[in-house]
Order: C-alpha cells, then structure tokens, then sequence
C-alpha cells in the first residue's frame, strides 16, 4: 500500500522547477522580429529575453531551432505619446509604448504559454508595456524603449511559468 502511494507521487516536483513545464530543458529564442520603425527595439528585446531566461528559469537557451521549445515573439506597435507641453509646444512629458505578440510552443507544436483571459483559438498573447520620459531632464526615447523592452521581457519570462 505504501509502494502505490509513493509511486503516484513519482511526477511531483518540489521547489522551483515545479513552476515550469516538464520535459522541456532547452529554449530557442530567434531574432524578435520587429514591425515598426525603430529597428533597434527587435535585438534588444532578444537580449532581454535570452537573459531573464537564462537568470530566472532552469532553462538553457540554444541557438538551435530543433530545441525543446521555441519562443517567438513579434513587436506589433511602438506609439509615442506627448503628456503636457511648454507654453511653446514643447514636449515635456511623454509616453512610449511598444507591443509584443508572444508564441512558445514545444518541438511537437504544442503551446507552453497559455492566457487564461484570451481564448484558446488565438495563436499568440499580447503584451504592452508604457514608460515615460521628460526629454527637459535628461531623457530620451531610446532610453524610455529600452526601458520598456527590459520590463516586458520580464513580463513575458514570468509566463513561461506553468498555471496552476
């Protein structure tokens, strides 16, 4: 009686790789691809991505597009917002916003990474992430993207964590 007991334990896992998918070790990460104008945001959010993976998950990531899984991911949008203005019109606080469709999917084509708000039929998840920026203090758009893209490669790594 025991010996059944413990043996329909055999698949559970204790500490922090219970919060990841089984069976999946390694991760390929292409090059984002980047439908805007700003055609640095697309290497900086795979950088990003490749180092919240490889800092937070037990995931290896590899140059190989026959590993474990693929995570792909396409930057949709990148807005500029201008906030409150000068007397002369002068910008002087703004928001940027740039947008990501994410797909991870396993060798065999099976997805990893599932929204529970959005229905199963959509291919991808959506993520959005906004930064502001004065340009009187300092700060640039570039800055504020970069800023965006680190906060949404975090975002995006976090879900790559199993649902409960």
């Amino acid at each position: 009686l025991v010996l059944l007991a413990l043996g329909g334990c055999a698949s559970y896992q204790f500490g922090s790789s219970s919060l990841y998918p089984i069976g999946i070790r390694t991760v390929h990460v292409p090059v984002v691809r980047n439908d805007t104008f700003r055609h640095d945001l697309g290497p900086q959010l795979t950088d990003a991505l490749v180092a919240e993976i490889e800092r937070r998950t037990p995931y290896k990531v590899v140059g190989d597009p026959n590993a474990d899984s693929v995570l792909q991911c396409t930057i949709t949008g990148q807005t500029k917002t201008v906030l409150t203005e000068t007397k002369s019109d002068d910008p002087r606080a703004l928001d940027t916003s740039v947008s990501v469709a994410v797909n991870w999917l396993s060798r065999d084509g099976h997805r990893l990474m599932q929204n529970s708000v959005a229905a199963m039929e959509f291919d991808t998840i959506g993520f959005s992430q906004s930064t502001r920026f004065v340009p009187e203090a300092g700060q640039s758009i570039d800055t504020a993207n970069l800023e965006a893209v680190q906060r949404l490669a975090s975002r995006i790594v976090s879900q790559m964590e199993s649902r409960w």
